[in-house]
């Protein structure tokens, strides 16, 4: 049985079969509309969702199946105190495969590890995001015709952007990718997405402050929202949220085949009148994320009857816990702490990657 909690759960060939079968859902909508009879989804979204939550939700009504679930915590037994593992393992007996979003890095692996179903990483805190992933790389190759020899600038919050994770992390098996980060230092990539993916892969990349600066050479351009819902503080989350504006104007200055992604929703990270640019590609990013899904929930029904022993890849280490605060290690109190060791002996949370 396979699940996607990380885009690295698909090899390249595995994300190109999917894009073929997202497009051809696209060209002949009826060869698919029965695929799913018989079949339920269980969407459980621990926070606020419209784009994930709905396309899931379209994605499954549109194969022919039905969908069940819940849209935020406090409608779910979660507001009892129940764990994700016991969450997973009770949506088993009622679903056929499972979409979930949660505030806390690593939970959508632990329902993974307990549920006898395919789930599905609908995005954990400012960890990972592999779904819009799917929809970020369709789109590429839908307006570029590629996914290789591009150069790529990832702009505003760099931190806790969980979909420039997964993006970032998928681009790192094509060839010829460059990549332009641009943000406030307050907000910069984690330095374990520097080492172990930029680095480790040899990936040409440099830092900036400057939008501007950076415009001329984009072929892609991924704006994000800074996200109140990830900062502890408010004062530090006032004086950052307005970082980044993109403007018609600052576009004079970028290519006139750019692609404008964003993964939504904004708030005033784009003007509206970017809308009107045919370089904007963040609408036709959401319906590419509804075919992406169809194909996905697909992909892992075929897959539900195989059987395949469940490995995270992690070891537990007595003398070690997760200290990060969003990790899922720090509500689910009975949960086991594991850790991945690298051969330069760097130690990470299976969870959340934090660095122990």
């Amino acid at each position: 049985m396979k699940n996607l909690i990380s885009i690295t759960d698909f090899s390249a060939e595995e994300l190109y079969e999917l894009m073929r079968t997202a497009i051809d859902i696209s060209e002949n909508p009826g060869r698919y509309s029965d695929r799913c009879r018989g079949k339920k989804l269980a969407t459980l979204f621990f926070e606020p969702s419209t784009r994930t939550r709905l396309s899931f939700e379209a994605a499954m009504l549109e194969l022919g199946g039905s969908v069940i679930g819940f849209s935020e915590a406090n409608s779910s037994s979660a507001s009892k105190g129940e764990s994700v593992a016991d969450t997973a393992k009770v949506v088993s007996c009622y679903a056929d495969i499972i979409a979930m979003r949660h505030p806390k890095e690593g939970a959508p692996l632990v329902a993974a590890q307990n549920a006898q179903i395919p789930v599905i990483n609908a995005g954990d805190g400012g960890h990972n995001h592999p779904t819009q992933t799917l929809a970020d790389l369709l789109t590429i190759y839908r307006e570029k015709g590629r996914l290789d020899h591009l150069t790529v600038g990832f702009c505003g919050d760099l931190k806790y952007g969980r979909t420039v994770h997964s993006l970032i992390l998928a681009l790192s098996r094509y060839a010829g990718i460059k990549v332009i980060l641009i943000s406030p230092d307050e907000l910069k990539l984690p330095e374990y997405v520097k080492k172990d993916v930029l680095e480790k892969n040899g990936m040409e990349y440099s830092e900036t402050a400057s939008l501007e600066e950076a415009m001329p050479s984009l072929d892609i351009l991924y704006m994000t929202r800074v996200q109140r819902e990830r900062f502890d503080s408010l004062e530090e989350y006032e004086r950052l949220k307005d970082s980044y504006i993109l403007t018609a104007e600052k576009l004079t200055a970028a290519k006139d085949d750019m692609c404008i992604l964003h993964p939504l929703p904004r708030v005033n990270e784009i003007s509206v009148a970017v809308d009107k640019d045919p370089r904007a590609c963040y609408f036709k990013q959401a319906l590419n994320g509804k075919l992406m899904r169809m194909a996905l929930i697909l992909k892992l029904l075929e897959s539900s009857s195989m059987a395949e022993a469940f490995d995270d890849g992690g070891v537990p280490l007595t003398e070690k816990k997760c200290a990060n605060p969003r990790c899922i290690t720090s509500t689910e109190q009975e949960l086991e702490h594991r850790f991945t060791l690298s051969e330069d002996g760097t130690c990470r949370c299976v969870y959340c990657e934090w660095e122990a």
